[in-house]
């Protein structure tokens, strides 16, 4: 597959992500992990991460990338409604909040992209696989443990983890 398949493909797997996290789902279903597992694979061998010209440079862009995608991650995570009904079980659901944070998402990682070619670097589109499964990846994490630490039997109905 070429880069700009690889792409219009992670584009529309991140767009069919975003419009389930809108929708109340249970929490712990591997569906989530797996694509972002599998994202981080295609995007850690589908080419060249760093301009072997600026070695060090690219690798520094590189990890920055990857501590912004966490950091991202972990921010629409905390946007997220957690709670547990009456059964126990966990569910979650994106709101307004998480949209626009992913909104925010898309357009760091473009200045980032925006970035890397103003540094002079050679950029690898497989970098965006890696960059949206990382954020996926650590946004689901958060998320499972958010859920793990409602109290499991609800005192009075509905808990709701904010």
């Amino acid at each position: 597959m070429e880069n700009a398949q690889i792409v219009v493909v992670a584009l529309a797997v991140l767009a069919l992500l975003i419009y389930r996290q809108m929708k109340p789902r249970p929490v712990g279903r591997p569906v989530g992990l797996i694509i972002a597992a599998v994202m981080v694979v295609g995007g850690l061998g589908g080419g060249a991460l760093v301009d072997p010209r600026h070695t060090a440079l690219s690798i520094a862009v590189l990890v920055a990338e990857l501590l912004v995608a966490a950091g991202l991650g972990v921010l629409r995570a905390m946007t997220t409604r957690v709670w547990r009904d009456q059964h126990g079980v966990a569910w979650s659901q994106g709101n307004v909040t998480t949209l626009i944070a992913w909104v925010g998402s898309i357009a760091v990682r473009i200045a980032m992209i925006a970035l890397t070619s103003l540094l002079g670097l050679a950029s690898s589109q497989t970098s965006v696989l890696l960059f949206v499964g990382v954020t996926l990846g650590v946004q689901f994490l958060v998320v499972a443990r958010r859920a793990s630490a409602l109290p499991t039997v609800p005192v009075s109905g509905v808990q709701t983890a904010r």
